[in-house]
């Protein structure tokens, strides 16, 4: 037996966790050295800096999301050719992909900096911070194809039951990172612009590691009918990634559209929401991490004939998101004073903390809604079960977007949170009406 079959093979709620745990604790370094960002730029530059940065995060999180939407979507078809034993096919999906989201990243790149003042106008960006937001959003799409392939090789790690290689990947970008940041910030004093070319370089480096570790792990298969590009490869990918991109990037698209309703509240409040919204992006990766697990673990599960598998680790991540959600809540509940003090200090406004305060005080009781919702939406992905999978994900993104626009400018900036919870549990309810009418299981990519 191999040993990266254990998701075949292990104990449901063992495997899940021995599989989920590298990506959890991988991720987590992604979220603190973006995190890192943040507070020294808060710290050492100052709120509107913070403010500048916040201003196009949920932009930025949109591309995030489609090169780890892209990623999963594509180790699916690998995972399932991995559990089938069918490592000429596996190899020829990896290639695939890799270069179908090079391209993608490279087109996508282009398009965002030329078009950066007119996406930061367009979000009711403040006057005072709108130049540098302009140019932390150029930095970012110049290092969007090393964000791309970084990710979607991350994907082909797990899809190949190695996920703790993409973990120490993490590690190890991340505190480049922070050193680099410390570095440009603090010493060269290039402020705003100095925070995202250190995240650039450091994930420059860590996708060209990644890709030669991949090419010596998959020199390991001894399987010569591969192709470098497969048409029909890329379709069937496609069917799966494009809704695996839309779920990626419901939350992320949602606060995009959100952003510009948040930003015409002024630069104060903007940089509370920048700061709450770092930490919530913290926060969610266990639920995260659980999902692209049960995604992989489907997968490899179906792959290999084995539903009843499936549906046992699907109970099993009921009690895994409920114990992380109690975990997740009590700090959010007693520490969410000090948690927004990382990043505005002492010296913060008084608009600044009450928001962010008031975004972490009543989030806190509802990230159970997101961990539910997340292991229901991987175990329909990686079944290949799309349809009911991408309307649940539309509902949530338009109940978070119409509340948002209809109801913050007449009863304040709170308006723009209280809607998450319920975009979450109607996706989880529809999402859960579909796995509960069996139609995954009869489904075949």
């Amino acid at each position: 037996m191999i040993d990266s079959e254990y998701l075949i093979h292990k104990r449901p709620v063992n495997a899940l966790i021995i599989f989920a745990l590298p990506m959890m604790l991988g991720n987590l370094f992604q979220q603190f050295y973006t995190m890192a960002d943040s507070v020294i730029v808060g710290r050492f530059i100052g709120e509107k800096a913070l403010a500048a940065v916040g201003a196009s995060y949920a932009l930025t999180t949109v591309f995030i999301s489609i090169a780890i939407g892209g990623g999963i979507g594509a180790s699916v078809v690998a995972s399932r050719a991995f559990g089938a034993r069918r490592y000429g096919v596996m190899k020829s999906a990896i290639s695939t992909s890799l270069i179908a989201f090079l391209v993608l990243s490279i087109v996508l790149g282009i398009f965002g900096y030329i078009l950066s003042p007119a996406i930061m106008s367009a979000l009711n960006t403040p006057d005072d911070i709108l130049q540098d937001s302009i140019t932390y959003l150029r930095i970012y799409f110049l290092g969007l194809p090393f964000l791309f392939m970084y990710n979607v090789l991350a994907s082909m790690f797990n899809a190949l039951g190695k996920s703790r290689i993409p973990l120490f990947l993490l590690i190890f970008s991340s505190v480049l990172n922070v050193f680099l940041d410390i570095f440009m910030v603090t010493t060269l004093k290039m402020g705003v612009a100095g925070a995202a070319w250190a995240t650039l370089i450091a994930q420059g480096i860590s996708a060209v590691i990644s890709f030669s570790i991949l090419m010596k792990t998959l020199s390991e298969f001894d399987e010569k009918n591969e192709k470098l590009w497969s048409a029909d490869l890329m379709k069937t990918i496609s069917l799966i990634a494009l809704p695996s991109i839309l779920q990626q990037s419901t939350v992320s698209i949602g606060m995009m559209l959100v952003q510009s309703v948040v930003n015409s509240f002024g630069s104060e409040v903007l940089a509370g929401f920048s700061a709450a919204m770092r930490i919530e992006s913290i926060v969610v990766v266990p639920m995260s991490a659980m999902g692209n697990a049960m995604s992989s673990y489907t997968a490899q599960n179906i792959g290999a004939d084995k539903t009843d598998r499936v549906i046992r680790g699907y109970h099993a991540s009921y009690l895994i998101i409920a114990v992380l959600a109690l975990l997740i809540m009590l700090p959010l509940e007693t520490a969410d004073e000090w948690l927004i003090k990382l990043f505005i200090g002492n010296e913060g406004t008084a608009d600044a903390m009450a928001t962010g305060t008031g975004y972490l005080s009543f989030m806190g009781w509802f990230f159970a809604f997101i961990g539910f919702k997340m292991i229901t939406d991987g175990l329909l992905r990686g079944a290949g079960d799309m349809t009911m999978f991408t309307i649940a994900n539309l509902v949530n993104l338009s109940i978070r977007v119409i509340v948002a626009f209809v109801f913050a400018p007449v009863y304040g900036i709170a308006m723009v949170w209280v809607a998450v919870p319920i975009g979450w549990a109607a996706n989880w309810l529809i999402s859960g009406i579909e796995y509960i009418s069996g139609r995954w299981k009869t489904k075949r990519t």
